[in-house]
């Protein structure tokens, strides 16, 4: 897989590997100024290039050329077209969003339905690609509870996100969101929170007070088991991606909005409201079913399906899909 290193496109590239793929391996870009600025349409930066020492797109020795590159993120998209130039076309690529290039940029293109790039080679779903997979949501349910069986609840888990170039918490929004969770409580709700970088201090420090548990950045992340073990999910709409993975929980999910956002953001929410899978939140349980929204395994198949073509990228890690593959072994980078 092949990054910039954000976590917002590692976690969805990781998501689809693991889903393709026995074994990883992961690449950084960090390309240089001037080039860095003519991504995704200008050439690469000539110390990138793969027969130069420490090339993030160098072939692995020994071995060549992977089956498939995954990448996300516009700064690596020149180094992708390297990799499929040098390979011969040989290596199967993948871009994750719409990296505004067009969808020539890769043989296969995910975007989410509220991006406008569409074409033969490009794959559409509600949600974007990430690692919750049912075989981790149910090894997680019965891991350690979170919270002691003997507190007596519904438990919610409660995904706080933070400030973004769009969207920013104010003390309305502060104030608002911990009167709804102590609402929550008060009516008897088990809270597991979990924070993140972006985390405004202040939210962070109102929610440990009033939460059950709340994970603060230090030990292993409880994520999964927080989606695991949650009757019922509250969820900050900052993170499109932390959505998304709430509602492959098939609990329901209630949303709340911090001030700004963006246009892609609200059809984002409008469509998953449309597909009945979230509700805002209003202080209290919503309690409603809908089947799990899940795209990762949609993406898997297409991979599959062209890399079987090449007769190559067999994986065991496509057992637990609902569509049926052949076992032998792939690598991904």
């Amino acid at each position: 897989m092949l990054t910039d290193g954000k976590a917002g496109d590692e976690q969805p590239c990781l998501g689809v590997a693991e889903a393709v793929a026995d074994r990883i391996e992961r690449r950084r870009v960090h390309p240089r100024a001037p080039w860095v600025w003519f991504a995704p349409w200008g050439p690469l930066d000539p110390r990138d290039a793969p027969d130069r020492y420490g090339s993030p797109i160098a072939p692995t020795a020994g071995e060549g050329w992977p089956d498939l590159v995954i990448a996300a993120g516009r700064r690596v998209v020149p180094h992708l077209r390297r990799v499929k130039a040098a390979s011969g076309g040989r290596v199967i690529t993948v871009f994750l969003r719409d990296a505004r290039a067009g969808c020539g940029v890769a043989d296969i293109v995910w975007v989410p339905e509220h991006d406008r790039l569409r074409g033969p080679n490009v794959i559409v779903t509600p949600t974007s690609p990430h690692r919750i997979r049912p075989v981790r949501l149910a090894a997680a349910r019965g891991a350690p509870p979170l919270v002691d069986p003997s507190v007596v609840g519904p438990r919610v888990g409660v995904l706080l996100g933070g400030d973004t170039r769009h969207s920013r918490f104010t003390d309305e929004d502060i104030d608002r969101l911990v009167a709804g969770l102590t609402r929550l409580k008060a009516d008897g709700a088990v809270l597991m929170a979990t924070a993140s970088r972006r985390t405004p201090p202040r939210l962070a420090a109102a929610v440990a007070g009033i939460a059950h548990h709340l994970w603060n950045g230090t030990g292993d992340n409880p994520y999964i088991s927080l989606l695991a073990q949650s009757e019922a999910l509250v969820v900050t709409a900052d993170s499109t991606n932390m959505v998304g993975e709430a509602v492959a929980t098939g609990a329901p999910v209630m949303v709340f909005e911090p001030s700004g956002g963006r246009r892609k953001t609200r059809a984002f929410l409008d469509r998953l409201t449309e597909l009945g899978v979230i509700r805002p939140f209003r202080g209290r349980i919503e309690r409603y079913a809908y089947d799990p929204i899940d795209s990762t395994p949609e993406i898997a198949r297409a991979i599959e399906a062209l890399a079987a073509t090449r007769h190559i990228l067999r994986s065991d890690a496509a057992a637990e899909r609902p569509a049926p593959s052949r076992e032998t072994n792939g690598r991904t980078t």
